[in-house]
């Protein structure tokens, strides 16, 4: 790991943009109770961040998923960790760190509707509106970025960097996924 990051939204940015979609997501479930599925691993600092933003009853779940390998995807989508609750008549929050294509989104969100929710929602921290190639639509948007591979704040290269607190770009490192 020998690439030097650089920073493209600080910590502070970040907790002010969590803060505001934790209002909207509060102010569109009103006297509703949520249950938060965060898509590990990437986006398990975000979805901490999140719900503590988020001012009704919430419950948490993890849903593993891969479909990178180093920065290029696979094309493919395996489920690594399912779920461990029902979710029929359910208020769902699929929260994701990072939509790229969205492919991985599209089959969630269609694996999850067949279990039948009372609602079913996306919220993502980043998104690259230039790769998608996805059929549904993202609820809940915290940053728009174009061909910059990111890290920090959860997203990794390799399993390196997730924790650093703000969102880098690693210098010379452009998304393969999106190509010029």
């Amino acid at each position: 790991m020998n690439q030097k990051p650089s920073v493209l939204f600080s910590k502070d940015l970040i907790q002010s943009k969590v803060s505001e979609l934790g209002q909207k997501i509060t102010a569109d479930y009103r006297g509703k109770s949520l249950i938060a599925i965060g898509v590990l691993k990437g986006s398990f600092i975000f979805l901490a961040d999140l719900v503590r933003a988020i001012d009704l009853p919430v419950q948490i779940e993890f849903i593993g998923v891969t479909s990178y390998q180093g920065t290029s995807s696979t094309g493919e989508v395996r489920i690594t960790h399912d779920l461990s609750i029902e979710l029929k008549d359910q208020h769902v929050l699929l929260v994701e760190d990072i939509i790229d294509t969205g492919t991985t989104i599209d089959y969630l969100l269609d694996m999850f509707k067949l279990r039948q929710p009372a609602s079913l929602r996306v919220a993502a921290l980043l998104t690259k509106p230039e790769a998608h190639i996805m059929h549904h639509p993202i609820d809940y948007k915290g940053f728009v970025i174009q061909k910059e591979f990111v890290v920090g704040y959860g997203l990794d290269l390799d399993g390196a960097y997730r924790n650093l607190p703000a969102i880098m770009q690693l210098q010379g490192a452009e998304d393969p996924t999106n190509p010029q």
